[in-house]
């Protein structure tokens, strides 16, 4: 089976032409399209009938109250969960059933909501997992550190050197993660999935649990990821002030629903939005 259906869209209107934003960032045409996905689990549906795009460049959030179904939509874009009825299309083409690896050899990268390091492992050695997919020489040429593998190795490591700077963790880059505090762990895993060259990157609450300084921190980390990078991120988190000012996009869920889409003062207004974050809907 291959990673995408070898036949190109047929049938499919061209993706609108991109926009520049009122900052300069440019927004490119339709990169990943969900169609009608629906996923059950037993006779429980965690998402019921949605759909939505992630446009080339652009920061997506998804928010919506607990249980409200955004984590499992973030596993069916990621390729974990596999929806019982509706389409993935990924830069044109129809995603099939994938495997994780499969999906991270596209282009896509996530973080998680609970934290997956290797805590007995460095800062450095975590982040060079992140480069597993762009190691292509065998396991005897990399146990003996030769030809190929040699020049691979020295290449990853430049790269990782290059993403430890840009997230500032230079005086961590030998510590145990097991030692770090919650809010610089963070910013491991990201720089993991950054090492690994995404296309698109999933955040899944990457601000929860920190303080002040540290969504600032992570706030600034992701809008520089973005435009330095043109990495297109789709994000998941709680804090509505962060969505709001990073977001360029805004997909609304509820119930497994979908009550909104829009640009962030567009879900601002939206009254469905407004009682389903009150609790007024729920009553």
């Amino acid at each position: 089976m291959t990673d995408i259906e070898s036949n190109p869209l047929t049938g499919q209107p061209a993706p609108a032409e991109g926009y520049v934003t009122a900052d300069g960032r440019q927004i490119g045409g339709v990169l990943m399209d969900l169609r009608n996905i629906t996923l059950r689990f037993g006779g429980v549906e965690a998402i019921k009938n949605i759909s939505f795009d992630v446009r080339e460049g652009e920061i997506r959030a998804i928010i919506g109250p607990n249980g409200a179904g955004k984590s499992s939509m973030l596993n069916v874009i990621s390729g974990f969960y596999v929806p019982q009825e509706g389409e993935v299309w990924f830069k044109g083409y129809k995603r099939g059933p994938m495997r994780p690896y499969e999906v991270a050899r596209l282009g896509i990268a996530r973080t998680f909501q609970n934290i997956a390091l290797f805590d007995g492992m460095t800062v450095l050695d975590n982040i060079m997992t992140g480069r597993l997919n762009k190691t292509k020489s065998g396991f005897l040429s990399q146990a003996l550190w030769w030809g190929a593998a040699e020049r691979e190795e020295i290449a990853n490591r430049e790269q990782v050197e290059r993403i430890i700077d840009f997230l500032e963790i230079q005086n961590i880059r030998k510590t145990p993660v097991g030692r770090l505090p919650y809010g610089l762990k963070k910013r491991v895993e990201l720089a993991r999935a950054l090492a690994a060259e995404p296309q698109i990157l999933l955040l899944d609450e990457p601000m929860a649990g920190m303080n002040v300084e540290e969504k600032e921190d992570m706030s600034r980390f992701v809008l520089d990821v973005n435009d330095e990078f043109g990495t297109t991120i789709v994000l998941i988190e709680h804090d509505m002030g962060v969505v709001m000012d990073l977001s360029d996009r805004v997909v609304v869920m509820d119930y497994g629903r979908k009550i909104g889409d829009g640009s962030p003062d567009e879900v601002r207004n939206n009254q469905e939005v407004i009682d389903a974050y009150l609790g007024v809907a729920h009553d």
